[in-house]
């Protein structure tokens, strides 16, 4: 009878010992093996993340940086204001022109507030644009050139208006005429 007490009390104490202590250590464990699992997956997802940003980068330096160039002027990732008008003076400067009283806006937003350049919003457009007036004086003719330049430029402009008005003045025997420009120009967002 002693024996078999000592069996009973033997097998409850290892059920006790393995429900209490053994069975959550062994579940503890499970959970640790199966973290370490997503993270060992996450590590080789980065690991093919980062080769993958390796080709990207070196695809992308095999391009032309003239090219890469032409195309961050074709639709530019930021505002550069300056940068604009500086070009338009350029194009302007090669007929005999100058860009005078430059005005530089955003579009109106629906609600009649002006929209502030650069800022992040909901709407699903993956662009934005601006609008610049200035005043310009020339020839007709040098004036048809200019817009020729613009139009052929790199840089995507829209003629939003115009207004011409003659003045008195010449240059070599032709009337001088007075060009209010308006141009709306895009980049992305």
């Amino acid at each position: 009878m002693g024996r078999t007490i000592i069996a009973v009390v033997g097998f409850v104490l290892a059920g006790a010992i393995f429900f209490l202590y053994t069975k959550p250590t062994y579940d503890g464990v499970q959970g640790t093996r199966n973290q370490i699992a997503q993270y060992d997956a996450a590590l080789q997802k980065a690991a093919e993340l980062q080769q993958l940003k390796q080709s990207l980068l070196a695809r992308y330096n095999a391009f032309d940086p003239a090219q890469v160039d032409r195309l961050q002027k074709l639709l530019p990732d930021h505002v550069d204001n300056v940068r604009l008008i500086l070009d338009l003076d350029n194009i302007a400067g090669r007929h005999g022109m100058a860009i005078q009283n430059v005005v530089v806006s955003t579009p109106q937003r629906s609600d009649g507030r002006e929209t502030a350049v650069g800022t992040i919003s909901a709407s699903k457009q993956k662009y934005d644009s601006l609008t610049m007036k200035f005043t310009t004086q020339g020839t007709y003719q040098s004036f048809q050139e200019f817009l020729n330049d613009l139009e052929t430029s790199l840089r995507i402009v829209d003629l939003a208006s115009l207004k011409v008005a003659r003045s008195d003045a010449t240059r070599a025997g032709e009337p001088l005429y007075s060009f209010d420009i308006t141009l709306r120009t895009y980049w992305l967002k």
